[in-house]
């Protein structure tokens, strides 16, 4: 049994704004504010944004990240690391990030900021996490643990886009 969604609320316009200007300013995804209403939402322990019935963002602490779907939605530009194929199959069953397996991530990348993993052919999106170390060091480093997975494609957020419809 997969996540099923809650206390949907719509957001105010102003909030909608700030939540968007952030995705923006942190990933550089582009979300239009235009018809389509944005509520944020509880779906098990995770708090969402919704956009229509898209799951675009999660709420992380005081933090936003983008979901899976909201970055195949809205490409981000910001905040990138890039793994090598071998390392695919790993993250899509959830697995955290690996050094080893980064070939190149955003230089401006931090320690404990929210960071998504794209696969080096295709750059698509797998995941979302938290940055355990910085951009240049994880795309350096052949040992440890670089990226604590938060979100990654198949899991229970990727899935409630399905069972929606």
């Amino acid at each position: 049994m997969g996540l099923k969604i809650r206390r949907r609320a719509r957001l105010r316009r102003k909030e909608v704004t700030d939540l968007v200007g952030r995705l923006l300013d942190e990933f550089g995804m582009a979300i239009p504010i235009d018809d389509v209403p944005i509520d944020e939402a509880e779906a098990g322990p995770h708090r969402l944004l919704l956009r229509g019935e898209e799951p675009i963002a999660l709420v992380v602490g005081d933090g936003i990240a983008p979901t899976v779907r909201g970055l195949l939605a809205f490409p981000a530009t910001k905040r990138a690391a890039t793994v090598d194929m071998g390392a695919v199959r790993f993250i899509y069953n959830g697995a955290d990030v690996m050094a080893p397996g980064i070939t190149e991530a955003d230089p401006a990348i931090r320690e404990r900021d929210i960071v998504w993993v794209r696969d080096e052919k295709n750059r698509q999106p797998l995941a979302v996490g938290r940055a355990i170390m910085d951009g240049p060091t994880m795309a350096r480093e052949e040992r440890g643990k670089a990226i604590e997975t938060l979100h990654h494609v198949g899991d229970d957020i990727w899935r409630l886009a399905e069972e929606e419809t």
